[in-house]
Parts: structure tokens; sequence; C-alpha cells
């Protein structure tokens, strides 16, 4: 019996709209196909594609996460010079400033906090749903 040749041979031309393409094209870019080739052929012949899946509820999570880490971190910032200005106070005048200073610190920091727990709730209900 003849062994059947894996080398392809036959070629199909095929035309498409612009929008066609950019459709097609779409579909390779969201999978794990390399080459435009191998994609048409697997959707030709019914093979499964493995698609890269976005978690929309997470991708909005982290950037919840990370817009508060960056306000966090500046507010630690400005927590750690005004305790480093304490340490080279010298008057008692410098001193009731840096105790307002701090005070007003202090409020931004727990209000920041306060909201981080309300988003993290909020996000917590959603995703429980």
């Amino acid at each position: 019996m003849e062994k059947e040749s894996s080398l392809r041979t036959r070629i199909i031309g095929l035309r498409l709209t612009k929008k066609e393409y950019q459709q097609i094209e779409k579909r390779l870019n969201s999978s794990t196909v390399k080459k435009m080739s191998d994609y048409v052929r697997l959707v030709l012949f019914d093979k499964p594609i493995t698609v890269y899946q976005r978690n929309k509820s997470l991708d909005d999570f982290m950037t919840e996460m990370i817009t508060l880490r960056n306000e966090l971190n500046s507010i630690g910032n400005n927590f750690n010079q005004a305790v480093k200005r304490l340490h080279t106070l010298q008057q008692i005048a410098e001193f009731k400033a840096w105790i307002i200073t701090y005070e007003l610190e202090k409020k931004t920091l727990f209000n920041k906090v306060d909201e981080i727990k309300n988003r993290i709730n909020k996000i917590a209900d959603e995703w429980l749903q």
C-alpha cells in the first residue's frame, strides 16, 4: 500500500474584502496560532483552536488596584517625609505645625484605606453575583 504524502502541494486562491481579512486577522491575533495559513487550515478542517481569553472584570479590578497602589505609595511617601521632618524639629512652633500636617496626612491615609475597602467590597459583590 502506498503511503500518502504529507507535503502540501495544492494551493487554494481566495479573495477577501478588507473587512473580511481584518476579521480573520483579528481572530488569528486572539489565538495561539502564529501563521495565517495554519489558522485558516485549522478553521477549514474544524480543528480546535486555542484562544486567549481576557477576563473583563479582572482587567477592571487590576486597573483599580494599580491606581490605588500608586495613590497609597504617594501617601506613604508624604508620611515618611513628615516623620523625617519631625526628627529635625527644634522648636515648639515647628512641632505644632508638624502635628497639623500629620493629622491632615493621617486623615488622607485613612480615607484612602476606607476607599480601598469599599472598592474591594464592591468588586467582591459583583464577582460573587
